[in-house]
């Protein structure tokens, strides 16, 4: 996907005007902050709205009907902050890297979004625990460790989004066994090769 092609995808969505300002501003600060921390990898600045916009953005069509989200391991803020400002519900966003989350703090502030955002400063591990609707990650951690770091903020009926690229099968088959629940490979509308891993009713099949 071009960034051309990623923009018209978005436009496809009748995305607001506002909201593609504020995706705008959020690109830019993105952009800016890169030469001072390595938020995402040097060789997709010039591809933010295919590689990690879209590619975030491409979640909510998994999460109908949420009021509660929270995005685990945000780091720059995705998909947490493209879902904020994308979506109607409430986003939680966990990190533990003091950089990164003052930058995600200036995001939510210069895109007027402070009030759909809550932004934890800590590991996931400490996070106060609560449900979720939905829950997402964005390389992280591998699918086992990252479902169980997880499962403190799920119940049954907690829709789980978890796109991992190339290894999505490969991580799927790893935890045969181990957990159960519905799980589906979905394949990224960014790249073919890559896919998305969405589930419900995760639980663990490991004895406590």
């Amino acid at each position: 996907m071009t960034e051309d092609e990623a923009r018209a995808w978005l436009a496809a969505r009748n995305v607001p005007r506002e909201t593609f300002e504020k995706l705008e501003t959020y690109t830019h600060l993105l952009r800016r902050e890169a030469s001072a921390q390595n938020l995402i990898s040097a060789s997709t600045l010039e591809a933010i709205w295919s590689r990690h916009i879209v590619d975030s953005a491409q979640l909510l069509d998994h999460a109908d009907g949420w009021n509660s989200w929270i995005d685990l391991g945000s780091g720059a803020g995705f998909p947490g902050m493209v879902v904020a400002m994308l979506g109607q519900g409430h986003v939680t966003m966990v990190e533990s890297r003091a950089k990164r989350v003052a930058f995600l703090r200036d995001v939510a502030t210069a895109t007027a979004i402070e009030d759909r955002v809550t932004i934890v400063a800590g590991r996931v591990e400490t996070a106060p625990k609560r449900r979720f609707d939905v829950i997402s990650a964005r390389a992280f951690a591998p699918l086992d460790k990252l479902l169980g770091l997880g499962l403190p903020f799920s119940d049954k009926a907690t829709h789980w989004v978890l796109p991992k690229g190339k290894s999505a099968a490969e991580e799927l088959e790893a935890t045969h066994g181990s957990w159960q629940g519905r799980f589906e490979l979905v394949p990224s509308v960014t790249d073919p090769q890559a896919a998305i891993i969405v589930a419900t009713g995760v639980a663990s099949r490991k004895r406590r």
